[in-house]
C-alpha cells in the first residue's frame, strides 16, 4: 500500500485555495513586469533611487517574467518557486538598503510557497507542517 496520495485525492478546496494563493504574486509580479516594460516616470525614479540603471529595466522585466512563467506551470512549480523566492530576495534587501518599505516582497514571497504547498502533494510531503 503506497504512503503517497496523489494530487487528484486532496480536498478541492485545497487546490482552489492553492490556485488562488499563486495567481495573486503572479498577477502582481506580471504588473511589475509591464511597469519595466512600459517605463513610466515612476519606474525611472525607483531605479534610480534604488541605485540601479535604467539599462536594467528590460532585463528585470525579462527575468520577472520568465520565472512567474515557470512558476504557473504544474511541472515547473517547483523551479519557479525556488527562482521568484531568488528574485524577491533581492528585491527585499534592494528596499531595505535605501531604507524602504520591504514587506511586499516577503509577502509576495510567502504567497508564492504558500500556493504551492496547497496545491502540490509533493511540497506538502517535503514540509509537513504536523506528522
Amino acid at each position: 500500500m503506497s504512503t503517497t496520495t496523489p494530487a487528484s485525492a486532496q480536498p478541492k478546496w485545497m487546490t482552489i485555495a492553492g490556485w488562488i494563493a499563486s495567481v495573486l504574486p503572479a498577477a502582481m509580479l506580471f504588473f511589475s513586469a509591464s511597469m519595466k516594460f512600459a517605463k513610466p516616470p515612476a519606474a525611472m525614479e525607483g531605479m534610480a533611487k534604488f541605485g540601479y540603471p535604467e539599462s536594467l529595466l528590460n532585463t528585470l522585466g525579462v527575468v520577472e517574467v520568465a520565472c512567474t512563467i515557470v512558476y504557473l506551470f504544474p511541472r515547473t512549480a517547483v523551479l519557479g518557486a525556488v527562482l521568484l523566492t531568488g528574485y524577491l530576495g533581492g528585491a527585499t534587501a534592494t528596499h531595505v538598503r535605501v531604507g524602504d518599505a520591504w514587506f511586499m516582497p516577503v509577502v509576495l514571497g510567502v504567497l508564492v510557497w504558500l500556493g504551492l504547498f496547497l496545491r502540490d502533494a509533493r511540497v506538502r510531503a517535503l514540509l509537513p507542517l504536523r506528522r
